[in-house]
């Protein structure tokens, strides 16, 4: 019998652009979340990355992720940000380097510059398979890459760094006591978190020519600086003096309490949450065409938890249940969001009658609980026992009214359509897409 992998089918396709020969293996669901891709940089080796794909498919931009020193794509914190970011309608390629990671290539015969057109190379690929990044998102060491490689990359139009060095020589201090090492002898092995990697005296040099601070001074583009206060790997130091050299519109935001690596999950999700907020006032979304038609809803549940994402035509949130429950709680439940729905209703209906007959409505405050009560005894059912669900809205209004304008509004309510929705018969047809 066949393994899973083994039953899994991909789709294949190549191409040629500017010079780089691009090799695609992709998995054949195009409404899959995390897309594998690997394709080859201007060296001829082969790269890979995640694609995290928003629900609907029409992101409001790309974006390009750059890893710390020696990580990979597959790092916990790198993986939530991307994820986060996806679920707030932004698509994010997070690629690893030439011999890190999924990628092939040796690391020991890359260098910094060698970073930064592997982000170049991506970039190409993004653009000849989707759109062009416009959002370069570094971490750590990836940080400096970025900068550097937004300069080559003229679509790109806002810049983030995560806990990132203002020199690129600061990564030196990995291996000072091999330094003396790797100029007499050219090379020598270093020990990083537990890993051995090559580092040849070419690495050195390649990280002494470049001036950050001077690149980033010309660069001028928005730039989104987040560093915590408590970074015992890249000092807080740094984020300033990115600040200093920056030019506005520049944004520091403090990740206080998070460690270097953002182990915790609760971490690098705000990270993302805040990259997407950030983003939207420096690119704003594309009028694209939805894959929802008219009011269609789209929802998509992937991984082991109740995290659902939730599309409506112009708008992405989340749903989820608590954890008493097993959820993670990073959204209301669904019955949250259907109270959610007749409250709003609510307050729009007797916001629009109020405004028809231009009465002095100021305020208006629906508070809305559920749950499962026995059938009145005049209820003409079989079975007295069953249990129905009953909707306990309380209306508190503001506004000059009188108490026949009150009583009135209390009426509307009842007449709002989500309301008359949840009486009405409804019909609920189920069917593969």
């Amino acid at each position: 019998m066949k393994t899973r992998k083994q039953q899994r089918k991909f789709r294949k396709a190549s191409f040629y652009l500017s010079g780089i020969s691009f090799f695609v293996i992709r998995i054949n669901d195009t409404r899959m979340k995390k897309e594998r891709v690997q394709f080859k940089n201007r060296e001829g080796i082969e790269l890979a990355a995640f694609i995290f794909h928003p629900l609907d498919r029409h992101p409001r931009f790309f974006a390009l992720f750059a890893h710390c020193f020696t990580c990979n794509k597959n790092l916990n914190a790198v993986q939530n940000i991307c994820n986060t970011l996806s679920q707030m309608g932004v698509a994010v390629m997070s690629l690893d380097f030439t011999g890190l990671g999924s990628s092939k290539g040796s690391f020991e015969n890359t260098n910094f510059s060698s970073n930064i057109s592997d982000l170049v190379d991506a970039s190409d690929y993004l653009k000849a398979r989707y759109q062009a990044p416009s959002l370069l998102i570094g971490h750590s060491f990836g940080g400096a890459a970025a900068i550097f490689a937004a300069g080559s990359l003229p679509t790109v139009k806002a810049l983030v760094t995560i806990g990132s060095p203002s020199d690129p020589k600061h990564i030196a201090h990995l291996f000072d006591d091999h330094l003396e090492a790797i100029e007499t002898e050219g090379a020598s092995r270093v020990n990083i978190d537990g890993r051995g990697f090559r580092i040849h005296k070419s690495f050195v040099a390649d990280l002494q020519e470049k001036d950050l601070g001077a690149f980033l001074a010309q660069l001028r583009k928005p730039i989104l600086i987040l560093h915590s206060p408590q970074d015992t790997v890249v000092a807080l130091q740094h984020a300033a003096r990115l600040y200093e050299h920056a030019f506005h519109p520049k944004s520091f935001v403090s990740l206080d309490g998070a460690d270097h690596l953002l182990s915790n999950s609760t971490d690098s999700a705000y990270v993302g949450e805040i990259i997407s907020t950030w983003a939207k006032k420096y690119l704003p979304a594309p009028v694209v065409p939805n894959d929802t038609k008219g009011h269609e809803v789209a929802v998509r549940l992937a991984g082991q938890g109740y995290t659902s994402e939730v599309k409506t035509p112009y708008h992405h949130l989340l749903a989820d249940e608590p954890e008493s429950v097993g959820g993670d709680n990073l959204g209301p439940t669904p019955y949250d969001l259907l109270m959610a729905a007749l409250g709003t209703c609510t307050a729009m209906t007797l916001q629009m009658y109020a405004q028809r007959k231009n009465w002095p409505l100021e305020e208006v405050n629906v508070y809305l609980d559920h749950d499962k009560v026995h059938r009145k005894d005049g209820d003409h059912v079989e079975d007295k026992n069953s249990k129905v669900s009953r909707f306990t809205r309380s209306l508190l209004i503001s506004g000059d009214l009188d108490e026949a304008q009150r009583n009135r509004l209390l009426e509307i309510a009842n007449k709002c359509p989500v309301h008359r929705t949840l009486e009405d018969d409804i019909l609920i047809e189920t069917r593969f897409k």
